[in-house]
Order: structure tokens, then sequence, then C-alpha cells
């Protein structure tokens, strides 16, 4: 009971400190981020080393036999290298994980994309053209593609395609915006929210 009261406090101080921006910059705003960014980086190094590291190259290590064994040194090793990039002549070796890393997070995400986002949003644009939102999803995927066509200029009634596309781009960034705003009133009213009933009680 007196440890879940500590931490209301505690996250009721640091929730105010936060929102003392609003006011101007200060030092209670200061500590409250510097405090916010130690934490998720110690909780970081933590979660790496409890999810990934242990598990799967210690632990992994311990109980494996034969050539599996041995293979978790090489990623162990390319992970050791990274640390090489503070250590003066030794930095260039740094590049070699790097590069590993670069080239495999480059094709799974470029399988993830076509797989995950381009082939699907393909296929919800392959719609019988009988109701009026379907008209009006394939009109703006046409229009919106080509004004990034860039090898050819549309001239004279052509251009009203590419002023309709711009108008599907618009609406669509204009939903995005708005998606994010709601998104960061949904959390601000849930921060007032603990504020007047987990601290004060007064709903």
């Amino acid at each position: 009971m007196i440890l879940n009261i500590i931490g209301t406090w505690i996250a009721a101080g640091l929730t105010i400190a936060i929102f003392s921006f609003l006011y101007k910059d200060n030092p209670l705003y200061k500590f409250a981020e510097h405090l916010y960014v130690g934490v998720s980086a110690g909780f970081g190094v933590i979660y790496v080393w409890a999810f990934d590291l242990k598990p799967m190259l210690i632990d992994r290590f311990i109980s494996e036999h034969g050539v599996e064994r041995w293979i978790l040194l090489v990623p162990a090793i390319l992970g050791i290298l990274m640390f090489s990039r503070w250590i003066g002549k030794l930095g260039y070796l740094s590049r070699l994980p790097i590069a590993f890393t670069v080239g495999i997070g480059a094709g799974l995400g470029i399988t993830a994309s076509v797989q995950g986002f381009l082939l699907p949003q393909i296929q919800a644009t392959l719609l019988p053209l009988t109701t009026v939102s379907n008209i009006i999803l394939v009109v703006g995927v046409i229009t919106t593609i080509l004004y990034f066509y860039f090898s050819r200029e549309f001239k004279g009634k052509s251009q009203y395609i590419l002023k309709l596309g711009i108008v599907f781009i618009m609406v669509s960034f204009g939903a995005s915006f708005g998606y994010t705003v709601m998104a960061r009133i949904s959390l601000l009213i849930g921060r007032i929210f603990f504020l007047l009933s987990d601290w004060l009680h007064i709903i």
C-alpha cells in the first residue's frame, strides 16, 4: 500500500514536471526529461540482456552441441567488433558488423515491404467498380500515382488528373495529421485523468 502511494506521488510529480515545459524550459522539466531518457536506456540494456543476449547466445552456447554451438561465436564476434569503433586504430573493424547488419536489414526490409505493404495494397486496389467507395479508392490510387509520374509532362485537360491526385494526397496527409493529434490528445487525457483520479481523487 505504501509503495503504491509513493509510486503514485512520484508519477504525479514527474508528470507535473513534464507539463511545466508549457510555461517555459526549467530545471524540473530537464530533470524529468533526463530521468526518462536514462531509465529508457537502462531498460533497453536490461531487455537486450534478458531477452536477446542471454537466452539466444549464452544459454544456447551452453546447451547446444557440435557445430551449432560454435556457429554462435560468429554473431558474438561481430557484436564485440561493434565496440572497436572506440579503440583508435582498430575502429575500422566496426565496419564489418555494421555492413553485415545493414545488409541483412535492407534485405529483410525490402522483403517485408513488398510482401507486407506493396502486394496487399495492390490487391486491395483491384476492386470491382460497383460501389462509390470502390470507385473513389481506385481513382485516388491512380491519380496519386500519376502525380508522381515525371517521365511525361501533363498539359491541357490532363492537368486536372494531377490536381485530383493532389486533392487525394492532401486528404491523406490531413487524415494522418488528425490521427497523430488525436493520439497525442488521448495521451494528455490519460495523464490528466491520472492526476485527478489516482493522485488527487477528485473524480
